[in-house]
């Protein structure tokens, strides 16, 4: 029992400094272990009268070597593992690149069943190898009303507009307005709304979405720049 006692407070002891250096729960982990072994060992031999009356007086047994041992090799194994487990700070953690293109506007104007649509896009392009390459109009039901293909990158010019129609809706159909990104395709910011009341950015609309309308026509012949 008490060597799983040990083996536990041990395995916290490499949690507690591997984690991120917490030296004050390490310290008082490993004073409760030196503690608990010296009572242990201390119950074998006689107290001096004057134990409690100084500390001073305190006469060391022979376990004390034993324990000045034991501390020693705790503190190299657990300053091995921790070498073997270097920690990196928030600042050294490299967080992914976000390749998707989000859709930061919508604005209509026109006729019903012929509106033109302005799209405001911010997408991470790079050159044909990766940029936003078409915003479309889904109905509800995730129906491809429109689409605006884009004929090349915009690695100086962020974010951009770019307008498109005919958009042949009726004033009070709400639809969702997305970008699409090549190579990784959809999962950007999404916009939910009608001509008659204006759009506004959405949340619940993921990547899944009408996923099957990203090989409907049109589609880029090429990408110029």
């Amino acid at each position: 029992m008490q060597s799983k006692r040990l083996s536990r407070r041990l395995s916290d002891l490499g949690l507690s400094c591997c984690a991120g250096g917490r030296a004050p729960r390490f310290l008082e982990l490993f004073r409760q272990i030196a503690t608990a072994i010296l009572l242990k060992r201390w119950k074998k031999w006689p107290r001096p009268p004057t134990l409690l009356a100084t500390i001073a007086q305190f006469r060391q047994p022979p376990g004390t070597h034993f324990l000045k041992g034991l501390s020693l090799s705790l503190l190299i194994l657990i300053g091995g593992a921790c070498a073997s487990f270097p920690v990196k700070s928030h600042e050294e953690i490299e967080m992914p690149e976000r390749i998707e293109a989000d859709v930061i506007s919508v604005l209509a104007n026109g006729d019903p069943n012929s509106y033109q649509f302005s799209v405001g896009i911010h997408s991470p392009d790079k050159g044909c190898e990766q940029y936003a390459d078409w915003w479309e109009v889904l109905s509800e039901t995730g129906t491809l009303i429109y689409r605006r293909i884009l004929i090349h990158s915009h690695v100086h010019e962020q974010p951009f507009i770019r307008s498109g129609g005919a958009v042949r809706i009726a004033a009070d159909e709400v639809v969702y307005v997305r970008a699409h990104m090549h190579p990784a395709g959809y999962g950007g910011s999404v916009f939910k709304g009608s001509v008659q009341t204006g759009f506004q950015k959405v949340t619940v609309v993921g990547p899944g979405f009408a996923a099957e309308v990203e090989r409907e026509p049109p589609q880029p012949d090429d990408c110029a720049f």
